[in-house]
């Protein structure tokens, strides 16, 4: 997680001052995904396609491990199929048709309902955590003691204490990779707008906002009782984290990221306003984050309505930047500083705003001879670019993107911004509490 260090920004080389210095062209428009000609309105041939370009070579294989298989786990095991030097070697769940339909997807798979197995599996060298929130600590702890590099989806638990296990377990386990599952953190994007956002290139951020509308239920049926109450756990106050933990935790964490600190306080509201159908968990969400200096994020989430999806926006005292579908766009203010490059950038129009595209790699799919800020496809997805960083990591002994302590502040944000909603009310957060 990053903190408040005034050092961050510099090290990337994109201070504001080096906006302002106009570099060379060619830097501009890699950086910026294309330009525009003012004259008459027409985009600007792009450089043609390298014919030397050569994308660097996978990582040696790494076999995996995957322990459940609903949706993300089925999800999972389809990106690593995808990849080439991740091949599945066991699958796990408790539920057998599980087994019978996704271990179609994984033909070469040994298929294991007890998880401790495929933890036990000779061939097994990371082991892909894919259960429900509340069953990730003992099967991690035993993978992570077992000498297993470990990939857990986000949030790590349902709880501080369990979360705190897993990431001092992982922080003792030399020698071994843990990543938790928060793919935004590896996705290139989200690292090309952070760039701008901590080179002052927006000014000084003054609050962040952040959605995700869906309209469903969450709620799963099955003809055997025992197996539906174990599919409905995140509508089990005792289990889940809720809205804001088990959706909202991957935008929470960006934002956090972004303000360049924990927040100090969350304020939640709760209410059930679609689903009246027993439960206790609130179908409609919002968290309020104070972070130091009087910034705000504001985080709403519900499953009553589905218009306008999921986006963030954070607004500087010169520029907004919007997020949204792996694709960002900075709005400038009319009373901003010229920082010379916006003339080269592509834009797109808002409604009555006019947006600079900020693409991320650029530059590779210029070299690829394919057109930036076109949309990413499957293979793309920000599953790909985590689980590769994960396999890079194992190779090059590198620190994952979103390791113990990044995945424990995001966790503690998460389960406090649940227990607010829950309570209507504020939770101040010490800075203690994001320790490891």
């Amino acid at each position: 997680m990053v903190h408040n260090d005034t050092s961050a920004g510099d090290d990337l080389g994109f201070r504001r001052r080096d906006f302002l210095k106009g570099g060379s062209l060619a830097a501009l428009m890699a950086l910026l995904g294309g330009v525009e000609i003012t004259a008459d309105d027409k985009t600007a041939a792009v450089p043609k396609a390298d014919p030397n370009y050569k994308d660097k070579p996978p990582s040696p294989p790494v076999n995996f491990g995957v322990i459940g298989l609903g949706t993300w786990g089925k999800e999972m095991i389809a990106t690593l199929n995808r990849m080439p030097n991740a091949p599945v070697v066991a699958i796990s769940d408790t539920y057998a048709s599980s087994l019978t339909r996704v271990g179609a997807t994984a033909p070469k798979a040994s298929q294991h309902k007890d998880w401790r197995e495929v933890i036990d599996h000779k061939d097994v060298q990371a082991v892909l955590v894919a259960t429900p929130t509340h069953l990730h600590k003992e099967i991690v702890l035993a993978a992570l003691k077992a000498g297993k590099h470990v990939y857990c989806e986000a949030p790590l638990a349902h709880t501080i204490d369990d979360a705190r296990a897993i990431a001092v377990a992982a922080r003792e386990a030399k020698g071994l990779v843990f990543q938790a599952g928060h793919q935004w953190r590896a996705n290139p994007q989200n690292h090309h707008v952070y760039k701008f956002i901590r080179s002052e290139a927006c000014g000084k951020i003054a609050t962040g906002r952040g959605q995700w509308h869906r309209k469903q239920s969450w709620r799963r049926a099955s003809p055997n009782s025992e197996r539906e109450t174990a599919l409905n756990w995140r509508l089990d106050k005792a289990l889940t984290t809720g809205l804001i933990g088990e959706q909202g935790i991957h935008q929470i964490d960006i934002a956090s990221w972004y303000f360049g600190s924990h927040p100090i306080a969350v304020t939640g509201f709760g209410s059930i306003m679609q689903w009246r159908d027993g439960r206790e968990i609130p179908d409609t969400a919002h968290a309020i984050y104070e972070f130091a200096g009087g910034g705000r994020y504001v985080y709403e989430a519900t499953l009553a309505n589905s218009f306008d999806s999921a986006y963030d926006v954070f607004h500087g005292t010169d520029a907004a930047v919007m997020m949204r579908d792996q694709k960002a766009w900075m709005f400038k203010e009319v009373d901003s500083a010229l920082l010379g490059w916006e003339v080269y950038a592509r834009k797109e129009e808002f409604f009555q705003e006019t947006g600079i595209a900020l693409v991320a790699n650029a530059t590779k799919l210029l070299a690829q001879g394919k057109k930036p800020a076109e949309g990413t496809s499957d293979s793309d997805s920000p599953h790909k670019y985590s689980l590769t960083e994960f396999v890079d990591n194992i190779a090059d002994k590198k620190k994952p993107s979103s390791g113990y302590a990044e995945a424990f502040a995001a966790t503690v944000m998460a389960i406090k911004g649940h227990e607010a909603t829950m309570k209507n009310t504020r939770i101040e957060l010490a800075a203690d509490i994001f320790k490891v």
